[in-house]
């Protein structure tokens, strides 16, 4: 049973990274990264710009913290003065491994969308 619920989450992965790639795919397939960077964008607020490699970077973070902030490991502190989001490392819970950080980041990535209400199962 836990087996089938993996590969339900694989597929339904797999759906939000071919949605994504068919809204803002170019010549490369896009993955995590992309995935990452929407979100980051979208809780940033500030509507697309040209960014340095750090703001780029940055978003990553941002999304990171906001995707598993909903399981404790990340607590929201507010914004800086430019309108940048901060959170607080939560360090009383147990590390992850590498795998399972890929993991949680997307089942949290697939939270988001769902709760966004953003039906990427139709293309």
């Amino acid at each position: 049973m836990k087996e089938d619920k993996s590969i339900e989450k694989d597929i339904k992965w797999e759906t939000l990274v071919e949605f994504v790639n068919s809204r803002f795919g170019m010549k490369e397939h896009l993955g995590i990264q992309a995935v990452l960077f929407l979100i980051g964008l979208n809780e940033l607020g500030k509507g697309y710009k040209e960014l340095e490699k750090e703001e780029q970077l940055n978003l990553l973070h941002i999304a990171i913290c906001r995707l598993l902030s909903n399981y404790g490991y990340y607590e929201y502190t507010g914004r800086d003065k430019d309108g940048w989001p901060h959170w607080k490392t939560n360090t009383s819970l147990p590390k992850l491994n590498p795998e399972e950080q890929i993991n949680l980041i997307k089942e949290a990535a697939l939270l988001y969308f769902d709760e966004a209400g953003i039906d990427y199962s139709s293309q």
